[in-house]
């Protein structure tokens, strides 16, 4: 009796360790994240955020005054979108084949055929589009307009915008729980506002102090936990039930975006200062930054496919900056002609 009793512990302790070894193994496999490839792509303009298509094997980037369409495996450009002044972001809808560009400059939406790349059509939104998004649960699209301070929704099916609403904040970047709701960092008031995406109503707004000037925002739909990206080099970990900070963690100067690997449990925060914070979740409640993969400065957006787990980012050479005007009084470094390059980060 006292040798099966024996047992039964030996057992019990052995599968209470397994959780704790199994996360251990999974993090020490993360740590191999490195920079795999670096490709020459050239191009004239800025940019902002990445959108991968696992499917089409594409990578849609913004920039600046149109959209540059990549090969996902060979980086080569394979098409572009002229004609979006200001573009931020690219959001797609697979099952309509159209996808979606916020246009900051002239406040607008660019819809095009995601076979063909063919503009299919413009529709007007809110002051200076910046992040774009599409929640399948409400079947529609939606504008994070910072100037006006709202988002727009569109019915991607008839293209038309089918209302707005009023933030009272600074919108940048959202996720959604595919359930309905829309999560939107809100920059200027360090929260995080709740909408139904239904019923186009705000339910909630959740502060995220310790986490100061929010931008990039990433979700774990299966735990409940946002991964917010703040400017005073934190990562936020929150409970999208109820709004609670789970914890932070230490990530680099600069962070535009956030990304989260369901597959692997891994969150990605990309930072301006030329490195790429990897965080893995232990448990629902217990995080841990597993490495900071040199990249290259200016390498502040990212997006990932699920697929292959590869992270993908952009970034150029940058010269001096132009001298300062009364209307750009701190003007960026000027990027060097020939010099942009995506980056892809793997195992």
């Amino acid at each position: 009796m006292k040798l099966c009793l024996r047992f039964l512990l030996g057992v019990g302790a052995l599968l209470l360790l397994l959780p704790s070894a199994l996360a251990h193994a999974q993090s020490q496999a993360a740590a191999g994240y490195h920079l795999v490839q670096k490709i020459t792509v050239g191009g004239e303009g800025g940019w902002d955020y990445l959108t991968v298509d696992a499917q089409a094997r594409r990578i849609y980037v913004a920039r600046a005054t149109h959209v540059m369409v990549l090969d996902e495996d060979s980086g080569q450009v394979v098409g572009d979108i002229p004609g979006t002044a200001g573009v931020h972001g690219v959001a797609l809808v697979p099952e309509l084949h159209k996808g979606f560009t916020s246009n900051g400059r002239d406040n607008s939406v660019t819809i095009f055929d995601l076979a063909t790349l063919k503009v299919l059509k413009k529709v007007a939104v809110g002051q200076n589009p910046d992040a774009i998004i599409y929640d399948g649960a409400a079947q529609r699209v939606f504008t994070m307009n910072g100037a006006s301070r709202d988002t727009t929704a569109l019915d991607p099916k008839s293209e038309t915008v089918v209302g707005t609403i009023a933030l009272d904040g600074r919108p940048e970047s959202a996720a959604t729980d595919g359930q309905g709701h829309l999560y939107i960092n809100l920059e200027d008031k360090s929260q995080v506002a709740v909408v139904d995406s239904r019923k186009l109503a705000v339910l909630n707004r959740w502060a995220l102090a310790p986490g100061a000037e929010p931008t990039g925002m990433a979700m774990d739909r299966k735990h409940k936990r946002l991964f917010i990206g703040c400017a005073n080099k934190l990562l936020v970990v929150l409970n999208s039930d109820n709004g609670r900070v789970v914890t932070t963690l230490p990530i680099g100067a600069g962070v535009d975006a956030t990304g989260f690997d369901a597959e692997t449990g891994l969150a990605f925060s990309s930072n301006g200062e030329g490195t790429l914070t990897v965080v893995h979740e232990d448990t629902p409640d217990k995080f841990s930054v597993v490495t900071n993969v040199n990249t290259q400065r200016g390498a502040r957006t990212m997006t990932l496919d699920p697929k292959t787990h590869r992270v993908f980012l952009v970034s150029a050479d940058f010269g001096p900056p132009p001298a300062p005007t009364p209307e750009r009084p701190r003007p960026r470094p000027s990027v060097l002609p020939g010099t942009f390059a995506l980056l892809v980060v793997g195992k």
